[in-house]
């Protein structure tokens, strides 16, 4: 990743003029990076790549799927681009050698892209020019089947020419490209449209203009060397030696000494290093780094001390100052009275290049000459554009779009309406005039539907950053255990972001209770607290915060935000709030109904503070026992709404309400359509083997029957998933309500379509959902629901896939683990195997179907908790066998170091995940502890008891089940220790930065 690297350093040094900070943006054949400069170099210090984390410090640097090599798809009425790439070989349509459709072979439709400029390197001998009628072939056949699908629903449709499709591929790859954009810099506090955007890599100037117009940005830079930048600024790196030691202090007065002596170490250290590489001290530049944060918190930041010195400051900067307004800035809040940890000690040294990077251009006396002039497609159809050759370009000559600069290594694409200049460095500035572009109208446009479909999921995904930014727990700070969504003037799902999947589809429900029960209640500056199973929750825990939209001039709601978090403590007969003995609602903790958290703008703090103290009041019981945290992530979820709100009246004004709320309909539509086509296969697959239904029948622990069956119309797309045979209702906490039913559905839907596709409404529309009355999957007002959520939803899903012979099943459990006191609380999910399916291994010690939250760091555990983790690794031999071998689950010990109560809830003890095909089942999950006198009990797969310090609690996950015939156990190769077999040709993804480890993280155990 040498050349991304090499890119940040050469438009930091080229770009930046000490003002105005950029947005870097390097976009090349399969995919394109984006990153931020505002004066210092950002960095991660941990990232995952190709699934492997690496913990060193490296440039925050952000890809996405969208390059000049993307493919372009046209599935069920949506254009896609990528992620798969056409690769070098064959590459484009374009190349001559039988690639497909690319974002390259549009531009050449679309005349972007000059072959006359080209050298004759293309074809299968590598001597002809590009391929025009290559390119305009695979684009005649998307243009088919884009017109075909909507000439099949509207005889009436026109039918979009070549080039309308190709311009539609371009809009929506931008929008592709301006997702992390927006995500890298708002999800840090700040604007986007307050940067420049600095264009380089061979296929950016292609889409610099449109981007920056989608963004609001008004300027773009492009560098003269943009097509070999990162090379380029390989050449102007720096030499640069970091030295870090580790420190676990508090950032106190007395320990300044102490801190300013590792600092003088460290320094004198990377001094000897440089000068080794023949730097004089005079071109040495050091950076002094505290890691820090607050106590009980694990978000560290790094910070550069301001060299001011003072009260609590060091010889090498005011680091309290500056954690402080960092922290504000990045969370929108500061923690008073807790003491703040000094993780580390780092200092960066460079042995600076100083390699000159301005050389003068000789000022053009005359206007520009033109090569040529040629006809390119933009939005107002085939246009007159100029063609300019770069070294014909002098200081001061402005290019006026539309035109196209042609360089030995790029080409730069100057739209209509937009303005170039070249500068004295020969590097080329572009104004921008926001807001020009084609009036959409109510009408269904196929691009803008694709267009929507993103903006609608990039205020979800950025009212989640906004929500774990401000936080304040481990839970929804660091394990990211929350979800956020859009939802219409009806309540239905819009678009909900990839976060939680048990909470998919399920805040639905809860958001068209409180519209039925508070609406004519709820005004402008209103927020509903909810989380009571009846009224659409999961479980108590689980506290939902909507939020209505208004927009002027209308009197109701035009929107709703919502968000659903985990709060570790909400009081109860146990800590953690996730009691495994518990038979009634009132004994798992507060039940929210309709409570209103925030009244005309003003947080209602006691009253909430009140109710969450109340489950005190009951014989055994106690009210939450962590009520800071508990505020302070009420008021970061309402931050997050408001962060929703203002994007989505951000987007009603750009586009109008008519507008946006037509294809809010539209998308729901077009998710309806995904799902439709994938049953009409199904129900196909049905009718040739006889069957009139698919049915399954899988077991909880205590013998409970889950039972369904399916019947589809093969016609229309429309199925009845009947839960009809189901257990009753138990004297347990598994019962589930019926929005987690809801939940585990939509999200089997969404894997067996088996394609990128709107998450939201739609996706229930063709289906009706049976659920017997009294049963364990439509639990009573006052039963007991807490398990549900973790085990109940995980058996809906083995059951749907086992219906549909998908797959083996998974682990079929979340292994809910609580431990702690009156004074301590700690609450942690445990993954387990994979299950096989056809064409591939089970994965290993993985978070599977419903849930996909992060566990805590060994490090922070021990740390923040009285327990020793004393084994945390892959058990062995625990998937089962076959011809594709299922996952492996784990084992993990943890040691108390004092007394405390312990309480597990988990499933799979007694059933274990079934196999598939033939292939075996995956092995049961085991609970034990190891009392320090050496007596082993297992204890169960529900218990809540008191251990003492020494003690000893073993878990062992459930195993995934395996597929098909194939080798005995004892001959198989566990799934950890081969690279995972695949049917079919995959590819490698390497996506390292901050965005990426986020999605990682929130994405995967």
């Amino acid at each position: 990743l040498s050349g991304p690297a090499g890119g940040v350093v050469g438009f930091a040094a080229t770009s930046y003029d000490g003002r105005q900070p950029v947005i870097g943006f390097d976009m090349g054949g399969t995919s394109t990076d984006v990153s931020r400069y505002a004066g210092d170099f950002e960095h991660v210090f941990d990232t995952t790549l190709a699934g492997v984390t690496i913990q060193a410090p490296q440039l925050d640097i952000n890809t996405v799927a969208a390059g000049g090599g993307s493919r372009l798809f046209f599935n069920s009425g949506l254009f896609v681009v990528g992620p798969q790439s056409a690769g070098a070989d064959p590459g484009p349509a374009c190349y001559g050698k039988g690639g497909p459709a690319t974002i390259t072979d549009a531009n050449v439709v679309l005349r972007r892209v000059l072959p006359q400029y080209f050298p004759k390197i293309f074809g299968p001998k590598s001597d002809q020019p590009i391929n025009v009628e290559a390119s305009k072939a695979v684009m005649f056949a998307l243009q088919e089947t884009v017109n075909a699908f909507y000439k099949e629903s509207n005889e009436q449709h026109q039918g979009l020419s070549v080039e309308e499709v190709a311009l539609g591929f371009i809009k929506v790859a931008n929008e592709t490209m301006c997702r992390p954009i927006r995500n890298l810099t708002q999800a840090k506090g700040f604007d986007t449209a307050h940067h420049m955007l600095a264009c380089f890599g061979g296929a950016g100037g292609q889409h610099a203009c449109d981007i920056a117009r989608s963004l609001g940005m008004s300027k773009v830079v492009v560098h003269k060397y943009a097509g070999i930048l990162s090379a380029y600024g390989m050449g102007l790196a720096d030499v640069v030696h970091e030295a870090q030691l580790p420190a676990s202090c508090k950032f106190l007065e007395e320990n300044i000494l102490f801190i300013d002596a590792r600092f003088d170490d460290l320094e004198s250290k990377c001094k000897s290093v440089l000068a080794e590489h023949g730097f004089l001290e005079d071109k040495m530049k050091f950076d002094y780094y505290l890691n820090l944060r607050y106590e009980r918190t694990d978000c560290a930041l790094m910070i550069c001390g301001t060299r001011e010195r003072g009260s609590k400051r060091s010889n090498y900067g005011d680091y309290m100052s500056s954690f402080l307004s960092t922290y504000q800035r990045e969370f929108g809040f500061i923690v008073r009275n807790r003491a703040i940890i000094v993780d580390d000690i780092r200092v960066r040294a460079a042995g600076k290049s100083d390699i000159p990077t301005f050389s003068s251009l000789r000022n053009g006396t005359t206007p520009p000459e033109t090569t040529s002039v040629c006809q390119c497609y933009f939005e107002a159809g085939f246009t007159d554009t100029a063609v300019y050759r770069m070294e014909d370009l002098l200081s001061g000559h402005e290019v006026r779009g539309p035109a196209v600069i042609v360089d030995a290594n790029s080409t730069i694409v100057v739209e209509p309406e937009c303005k170039a200049e070249v500068t004295e460095r020969g590097d080329v500035n572009i104004s921008v005039v926001p807001g020009l572009g084609k009036v959409i109208g109510t009408d269904l446009d196929a691009i803008q539907l694709s267009i929507f479909s993103h903006r609608f999921m990039s205020i979800a995904e950025q009212m989640g950053r906004v929500l774990q930014r401000i936080s304040n727990s481990t839970n929804i700070k660091e394990r990211l255990d929350f979800s956020c969504a859009i939802f219409g003037p009806d309540g239905g799902l819009v678009a909900n972001a990839p976060h939680i999947p048990v909470h998919l589809g399920a805040m639905q429900e809860t958001v068209q209770y409180q519209m039925e029960h508070v609406l004519g209640g709820m005004k402008e500056g209103d927020v509903i607290l909810c989380n009571h199973p009846c009224s659409g929750g999961s479980h108590l825990p689980d506290m939902t915060v909507i939020t209505p939209v208004y927009y002027e001039g209308v009197a109701a709601p035009v929107f709703f935000v919502a968000n659903r978090g985990h709060h570790a403590d909400i009081g109860g007969i146990s800590p953690g709030s996730m009691p495994p003995h518990s038979t009634s609602l009132s004994q798992e903790g507060v039940a929210f109904d309709s409570f209103k958290l925030v009244v005309d703008g003003v947080f209602q703090e006691e009253g909430v503070t009140s109710r969450l103290l109340d489950p005190g009041d009951a014989p055994g019981s106690s009210g939450t026992r962590n009520l800071h945290d508990n505020l302070s992530d009420l008021k970061a979820q309402v931050a997050a709404n408001q962060n929703g709100i203002a994007l989505v009246q951000g987007l009603i004004g750009e586009y109008g309400l008519s507008v946006v709320q037509a294809y809010m309909h539209y998308i729901r539509s077009n998710a309806e359509l995904f799902v439709r086509d994938m049953l009409k296969q199904v129900g196909s697959n049905m009718l040739e083997k006889g069957l009139s239904s698919l049915r399954a029948t899988d077991y909880m622990d205590d013998g409970t029957p889950i039972a369904l069956a399916v019947s589809i119309n093969c016609e229309t797309g429309d199925a009845v998933f009947d839960f009809s045979g189901t257990g009753s209702e138990v004297y347990g906490n598994t019962n589930a309500p019926r929005a987690v039913t809801k939940a585990a559905l939509i999200y089997c839907l969404r894997v067996m379509v088996g394609r990128e596709m709107p998450l939201n409404q739609g996706c229930l529309s063709p289906i009706r959902i049976v659920i017997p009355p009294h049963s364990i999957l439509s639990a009573s007002q006052d039963a007991a629901v807490v398990g549900a959520n973790v085990t109940t939803s995980q058996r809906i899903c083995d059951v749907i896939f086992l219906a549909f012979s998908m797959c083996a099943a998974s682990q079929g459990d979340m292994n809910n683990l609580t431990i702690g006191d009156e004074s301590v609380g700690y609450y942690e999910t445990v993954a387990g195997g994979a299950g096989a399916g056809p064409g591939w291994d089970g994965r290993s010690a993985v978070h599977s179907h419903m849930t996909n939250t992060r566990i805590t760091d060994p490090e922070i555990l021990e740390k923040r908790y009285p327990v020793v983790l004393r084994r945390f690794e892959v058990n062995i031999g625990t998937g089962g066998a076959g011809q594709f071998v299922g996952g492996d689950g784990v084992l993990r010990e943890l040691l108390l170091r004092k007394p405390m109560t312990l309480s597990i809830l988990s499933e799979r003890r007694s059933f274990a995940p079934y196999g598939m095909s033939g292939g075996s089942p995956g092995a049961r999950g085991r609970n034990t502890v190891i009392f320090k006198n050496g007596k082993i009990v297992n204890i169960g797969a529900k218990r809540s008891l008191v251990l003492g310090a020494g003690d000893v609690f073993r878990l062992e996950s459930p195993g995934g089940g395996g597929f098909g015939g194939g080798s005995p156990q004892s001959n198989r190769v566990p799934p950890h220790k081969t690279k995972r077999r695949f049917a079919g040709k995959q590819s490698l993804e390497l996506n390292p930065g901050s965005l990426s480890k986020y999605s990682v993280t929130q994405q995967t155990s």
